[in-house]
């Protein structure tokens, strides 16, 4: 009877083992994206992490319009609309999405407000994970300077926008409210329903001669080294590194992991640099 038992329990495990499908999504940052797979995270990124899913078509790749706020339709509706698509076509049973920047904040904003709409609650579900590439979790002083008018409004054009919505939301005081009011995750709050792991960038490097400033842009690399002089000494040159580790728990700083422990500047974070797309690779 007990040999019976172990048997039943086996084949009731293999058989649950068999049926998952997995799945994974990429969320994009702040903007508003009509071709997030070229455009902002490249072809060569996704295909390389995609290898790691049991079916390597079965991703998707976030387009929507992230200069909203993080509740909006066209912010974290549009994500929900995409995602169940995408759940109901492949029938995903456990679905990773990896998001950067301020997609960790619209995620965020579903799995922590799961009455707000119809959809959430499936998306949340079939959730495995969150990983988190550099999350805007408790915003950036950056965006305050673009509010405010200064240098930055047009110094940061290429990294944030302007002064959209999400640019103002991702504002210190903005994202500390959020935090405290409507968002779980972050220290005092609710656990997420989900684990939610970021990946932390702690550092920007551009030297001319270092081949390595040029992964994920070298123009990019430059703003991002000067910016980083208002920032905290850790930081990837847009988020200092207490933002990005503010919810959820981390899975790792960069350079305790990377190849020839390189720094991942915020560009560089949703790029093929120094191993990036092989840990998600072997992760999912």
């Amino acid at each position: 009877m007990f040999r019976k038992f172990l048997l039943l329990s086996a084949a009731l495990t293999f058989s649950g083992l068999v049926s998952a499908n997995t799945g994974v999504a990429f969320v994009h940052g702040t903007g508003s994206q009509s071709d997030a797979y070229n455009d902002y995270w490249t072809g060569s990124f996704v295909q390389s992490v995609v290898k790691g899913l049991p079916n390597s078509s079965n991703y998707t790749v976030i387009n929507c319009d992230f200069t909203k706020y993080m509740w909006t339709s066209g912010a974290a509706g549009c994500l929900a609309g995409q995602l169940t698509t995408f759940i109901n076509q492949k029938n995903i049973t456990s679905l990773t999405l990896i998001t950067h920047s301020n997609g960790g904040n619209v995620t965020r904003w579903i799995m922590s407000n799961p009455t707000w709409d119809s959809r959430y609650p499936n998306i949340i579900n079939r959730i495995d994970e969150v990983i988190a590439l550099a999350p805007s979790s408790a915003g950036t002083p950056l965006a305050d300077a673009v509010i405010d008018g200064n240098v930055f409004e047009s110094a940061l054009g290429w990294l944030l926008g302007y002064k959209n919505d999400a640019v103002r939301m991702q504002q210190v005081a903005w994202m500390a409210s959020y935090n405290a009011n409507w968002l779980y995750g972050t220290s005092g709050r609710p656990a997420l329903p989900k684990p939610f792991r970021s990946v932390v960038g702690t550092d920007v490097e551009s030297a001319i001669w270092d081949s390595d400033s040029y992964c994920g842009g070298y123009a990019q690399n430059v703003g991002l080294e000067f910016t980083q002089n208002w920032l905290d000494s850790c930081s990837d040159g847009f988020l200092n590194c207490s933002s990005q580790n503010a919810a959820g728990s981390v899975w790792f700083y960069d350079k305790s992991k990377t190849y020839g422990d390189e720094p991942l500047s915020h560009a560089q974070s949703r790029r093929k640099c120094f191993g990036l797309d092989v840990f998600l690779r072997n992760r999912i």
